[in-house]
């Protein structure tokens, strides 16, 4: 009968320190659960900002591009209209030498006239007349072919002079013509390039101006990413802040369960004792009073229960403070595990040593499987443990596994 009320003193204890765990835990994972759900509210704010920055970083890029070729066409459209300013300017110059040239020709053309015109009223008053009275008047045969051959000569010399007039007027009339379809060729192109040039300035400025408001919404949004990005760091810490507090709440649980079964297992322990001393007193007859055997029983069970508590303290200090089995993952330096040379505390990481969790001092010693590790890093939250390894190999081979973790005082 004694051992059943044992036993269900015992199980008394243990129901009901197991269920404290659960109402701390409900409580603290509610609270974690909301966090985490603000975090990932934040979180996605936060991708759609930077995926905003990045387009906006792209169409600035390009513009950018953009603007680097419409310079150098600028740069080519200047050098392009100093060249045709040159050519204008040299065609100017030939344009007055064959201004002056066409004033000779001019000049040549009026004397040329001039000569005709005299020769022509001389033919047009002397006529035919001349010429007969000059054959006639041959004092001989020979004399008068010699006549006949003057008369011929005078007369091809009448038309050679007619075609130089006529050549020479065409000539004025060719350069003149070509001079000015040069000097309007130049004129088109100098327009041409004048009006592209300003059609690319005008481009150039508003390209400019498109990169300058692409710009300010980068700063702009760089800094409601910067704002977001401190607030989901806020809400990390609070979610670590949580877990450990859960993780808290959890091992101060397991150790007050743990308590409770000792004290029922040492009452247990005290009433077995007291119901064996009876049953040997009332066998033996003993003269002793049964209030002896019970000033003896509790002395023996107090030294049994300092022995305990001499047992716990020993073992608080071999183990540490309990925070509770925590999930074990591992790491490297590689550019896998987002590895940058050195941890988050500044000291260069080491298998067997380095560890990385959230939520706790650097420099803290845990104690894991019998190995002592130290906190050195940051990425992963309170209730996770990384441990550093050598190489990735090692680190995938470590795989994820869960241990009682001790805080070392």
């Amino acid at each position: 009968m004694r051992n059943k009320k044992c036993t269900s003193l015992f199980l008394t204890f243990l129901i009901a320190s197991l269920t404290i765990t659960p109402v701390y835990a409900s409580a603290t994972q509610k609270k974690i659960t909301e966090a985490e759900q603000q975090k990932t509210e934040t979180q996605s704010n936060l991708n759609a900002s930077q995926d905003k920055i990045s387009s906006l970083e792209a169409k600035k890029g390009d513009l950018e591009g953009y603007l680097t070729e419409l310079n150098r066409q600028l740069t080519d459209l200047s050098k392009n209209l100093s060249d045709l300013q040159e050519k204008s300017d040299a065609k100017q110059a030939e344009l007055q030498q064959i201004e002056e040239e066409l004033n000779d020709a001019k000049a040549r053309r009026e004397e040329q006239y001039e000569s005709m015109k005299l020769r022509i009223q001389y033919m047009y008053e002397n006529g035919n007349d001349s010429y007969m009275t000059m054959l006639t008047e041959a004092k001989d045969f020979t004399d008068f072919l010699n006549k006949a051959e003057n008369i011929m000569q005078l007369t091809k010399y009448d038309r050679k002079m007619l075609n130089l007039y006529k050549e020479t007027q065409q000539e004025i009339e060719n350069k003149e013509a070509g001079a000015k379809k040069e000097q309007e060729a130049l004129e088109e192109l100098k327009q041409e390039s004048m009006d592209k040039q300003a059609e690319v300035s005008d481009l150039v400025r508003n390209t400019s101006k498109q990169i300058d408001t692409y710009s300010s919404q980068i700063d702009s949004e760089q800094s409601a990413a910067k704002e977001l990005l401190e607030k989901v760091n806020s809400q990390e810490a609070v979610i670590d802040s949580l877990m450990k507090q859960q993780k808290d709440e959890e091992a101060a649980a397991a150790l007050a369960a743990q308590k409770a079964q000792e004290e029922a297992a040492r009452k247990a322990e005290q009433e077995a004792a007291e119901q064996q001393a009876a049953q040997q007193n009332a066998s033996e007859g003993s003269s002793r009073d049964y209030d002896d055997v019970q000033e003896e029983i509790p002395s023996n069970t107090e030294a049994s229960q300092e022995s305990t508590e001499q047992e716990d303290t020993s073992s608080d200090d071999s183990q540490g403070k309990y925070l509770g089995r925590f999930r074990l993952t591992g790491y490297c330096n590689c550019a896998l595990c987002h590895g940058q040379g050195y941890t988050a505390s500044g000291t260069v990481p080491q298998a067997g040593r380095t560890v990385a969790m959230n939520g706790i001092p650097f420099g803290t010693k845990l104690l894991i499987n019998g190995g002592v590790y130290v906190v050195e890093d940051r990425g992963v939250p309170y209730g996770n443990v990384d441990i550093y390894h050598d190489t990735h190999d090692q680190a995938l081979s470590f795989g994820v596994g869960y241990a009682e973790v001790y805080q070392l005082n």
